[in-house]
Formats: structure tokens, sequence, C-alpha cells
């Protein structure tokens, strides 16, 4: 059986082979074709979850109600809690681009924030440390405000070399630990490089993909929830 690595190695490489230039040609596909941030459905009075993120996040190829955050959403109010979803996720974002948009996505009242960033660092091979520190400030900011955080991992393409690779991935277990926050490690865990579970360019997720995901941020969500102010009062 592969190993997450190999079948995100596979994915990322059929990319990259498929597109010429590594991350550009990507980049500017998933702008034209994904909107900016949005939030689903809101509530005036209720407190936010954000999901802070690139492409992955904002539900590239999938129909708004199959994003991650939608179906997050979805599945607090299955359970009874009234909490707002905001999904800042936006295409070909690298994390200097979600650091750079931090205070207007963190606006109302925020009680989570779920960081997925970095994939597309790892696609521009920009550098690891430059990548660490800027999440590391998207952490510490949104802690100093109450909020917290759940950082999910990602892995970098096999193309720069296995001491890239091994760094990235370091990363984010590294501030996982610095900070003590939720850590998911890998966001596309039980996704990467399985066909029937990517759309045709196989690296994002589809529909099914994107509820595997769903559960996996749900386990590490539902834990950091209040199970008080974050219940409907239907309930």
């Amino acid at each position: 059986m592969l190993t997450r690595h190999v079948c995100l190695a596979i994915a990322v490489t059929t990319l990259c082979v498929s597109c010429g230039q590594p991350g550009d040609a990507v980049v500017e596909a998933q702008r034209a074709s994904t909107p900016r941030a949005t939030k689903t459905q809101p509530t005036a009075s209720a407190p936010r979850i954000v999901f802070l993120g690139d492409s992955l996040t904002a539900g590239y190829g999938l129909a708004k109600e199959q994003s991650v955050p939608s179906l997050i959403e979805s599945h607090l109010r299955a359970e009874g809690y009234s909490y707002e979803v905001i999904n800042a996720g936006v295409s070909g974002d690298t994390s200097a681009g979600g650091l750079s948009r931090l205070d207007w996505s963190l606006d109302g009242d925020v009680r989570v924030l779920v960081l997925e960033l970095g994939a597309n660092d790892g696609l521009r091979g920009l550098p690891v440390e430059n990548m660490k520190r800027n999440l590391a400030e998207v952490i510490t900011r949104a802690r100093a405000r109450g909020i917290k955080v759940i950082l999910t991992g990602m892995e970098a393409p096999p193309n720069f070399g296995a001491a890239y690779t091994t760094e990235f991935r370091r990363v984010y277990r590294e501030l996982a630990k610095e900070h003590d926050v939720t850590f998911v490690p890998f966001y596309l865990e039980g996704v990467a490089g399985i066909p029937s579970l990517n759309i045709a360019d196989g690296m994002h997720p589809n529909g099914e993909g994107a509820r595997i995901i769903e559960r996996s941020i749900w386990r590490a969500l539902e834990p950091l929830l209040d199970k008080h102010a974050g219940r409907s009062a239907a309930r």
C-alpha cells in the first residue's frame, strides 16, 4: 500500500507535468474559477469558525455546499450548534497571502481558526523558513485574540528534493508543538493520490473526498466547541 507521502508525490508530479510550470498555471486557473473568501449563511449574533486557506478550503472545482467549510457548517447544525462558518479560502494563496488578509478574516466573534495554508508555498518551492514565520504569525495573532487554532499540515511536491520535502513537513509539527495548538498532520489524509476522490486535476478533492476531509476536521474541531454558547437556542 502506498504511503500518504508517496500518493501525494504522484498526484503533484502528475499535475506539474501536465501544467509545465508548477504552481503558476494552477494558480491562474484557480483564481479564475473560484470566488474570493465568502461566508456561509451568516447569523448576526453567532460565534464564528473561520477557515483560512487556499483552494483546498475555498472548494475549487466544487459547488459551494460541497466545500469543507460548508460541510462543517451542516454538521454543526445537525448537532445543534449555532456557529457561523466563514470560508476565507482563496485559490492560489500562499502563507504570506493568508497572513496579509488575516485581520479582516478574523472580523467578528471568532472562536476557532482552522488554518490550512502552505500548499502553494510548496508548489512554488518558496523558502520553508518564510512559510514557518508566516504561519507562526497567524497563530500568534489569532491566539492573542483568544481564538483557538487548528493547524492542518501539508506535504511538498518531490521536485524540489528530499531535503526540502522533509523540512517542509517538519515545519507543521514544530509549529503545533511550539504554539500548543490542535494539529491535523495532513489535510488530505485518505484523499491525496486517489483518483476516485479527486477532480480531474488529480490534486483537489471532489465531493466524496471533501466529505472525508470534513470528518477529519470535525474530529479535531468538536472538542474545541463551546457546548453552551454554541448551542442553538431551539435545541
